[in-house]
């Protein structure tokens, strides 16, 4: 089993989680906190795993789990507002990684079959969105959704 300690934010849709990756500025908490503010229920209810950390961990049977650091739990940047409390998840199971990047370079379509990243391990799906797109956190929530199993 690797474990890998990676600059991002995750967050989940009940059991599938999401790591966003990007440079400093390129959105991750600002599109987390518009993820989270989502309705959703049970099984379908956005949850924070980590802000600015996050612990990915390939398990023996390939799948990666995506965790919080111990000082981060439960902690996620507000821009302009500082650091700010929310209710949070300890561990998901990471499906997809969303690489942050300028509106220009987002993809009209997906290739077929999607990218592939690795992490700690784990070859897990990619995919490009621009954070600050006003239908990103629809967005992200239809790619976890839809996101190909490992």
């Amino acid at each position: 089993m690797a474990r890998e300690l990676v600059h991002g934010t995750c967050v989940a849709l009940g059991a599938r989680a999401a790591l966003l990756r990007g440079a400093a500025g390129s959105g991750k908490s600002d599109l987390a906190l518009r993820f989270l503010a989502l309705a959703g229920e049970a099984a379908l209810r956005p949850l924070l795993i980590a802000d600015d950390q996050v612990w990915v961990e390939t398990q023996e049977n390939g799948q990666a789990l995506a965790s919080v650091p111990e000082t981060l739990a439960g902690l996620i940047e507000v821009r302009g507002l500082g650091i700010a409390e929310m209710p949070f998840e300890p561990t998901a199971r990471l499906v997809l990684v969303c690489d942050l990047v300028p509106a220009d370079q987002v993809p009209r379509m997906p290739p077929d079959p999607w990218e592939r990243t690795a992490l700690a391990g784990a070859v897990l799906p990619a995919l490009k969105l621009w954070a600050f797109e006003p239908s990103a956190p629809l967005k992200l929530r239809m790619a976890l959704l839809q996101a190909p199993e490992q």
